[in-house]
């Protein structure tokens, strides 16, 4: 796979929209027939939308990050002293990504994060574009799957806001813990810098 970025796809400018995204993505598949895309970035800034435009519009398969948190007896201190060490980065790439970069479909686990255990398998088939969204997609362990990196963010007040409406959501759970790991791993590998388009939602 080809990671070299196309000059006018790199150069998008900072604040793009959705619509900006939808067109660099299709540039990006005329030119090579089919792409990976990573969508990282913020929680309740707007990652899923991002991916679920994608799906309207393209032949897309799409991979939720959320299903591949570590299981509870994987949180060991030193894995979670990593920088997104709560992503089980290893199963995503060996049982979602690699498939489907080899055009072929995956079968793997969603991680359910109600019971802590796996669910029953799901399929992901293979589709031109391949798009994964959800915190620590684009860690610097699978940066190079993937043709184009996006990074998502909105302010703190507006992200609080839409967390809030999510059914059974734990705001000060996020306040306290998952916004702070992520923040730690937007900083450690300088993520929102290194993407080639950024959605300000």
């Amino acid at each position: 796979m080809n990671h070299n970025i196309p000059e006018n796809v790199s150069t998008l400018q900072s604040h793009a929209g959705l619509d900006e995204l939808l067109c660099a993505v299709r540039r990006l598949l005329d030119q090579k027939g089919h792409l990976a895309v990573a969508i990282d970035g913020r929680c309740g800034s707007g990652k899923t939308t991002a991916a679920a435009l994608l799906a309207q519009q393209l032949d897309c398969t799409v991979l939720h990050a959320d299903d591949f948190f570590l299981q509870p007896q994987q949180r060991t201190p030193q894995r979670m002293a990593q920088p997104g060490g709560n992503f089980d980065r290893e199963r995503f790439r060996a049982e979602a990504l690699a498939p489907l970069l080899e055009h072929r479909d995956a079968v793997y686990q969603p991680y359910d994060c109600h019971t802590g255990r796996l669910k029953p398998p799901v399929t992901a088939p293979w589709k031109p574009v391949i798009v994964a969204e959800g915190s620590y997609s684009c860690h610097p362990d699978l940066w190079p799957c993937y043709d184009l990196h996006v990074f998502v963010t909105a302010d703190l007040d507006t992200r609080l806001e839409r967390i809030a409406r999510r059914p059974g959501v734990n705001l000060e759970n996020f306040r306290t813990r998952w916004i702070p790991l992520e923040e730690a791993y937007f900083a450690a590998f300088d993520l929102e810098h290194r993407c080639e388009v950024i959605l300000h939602t």
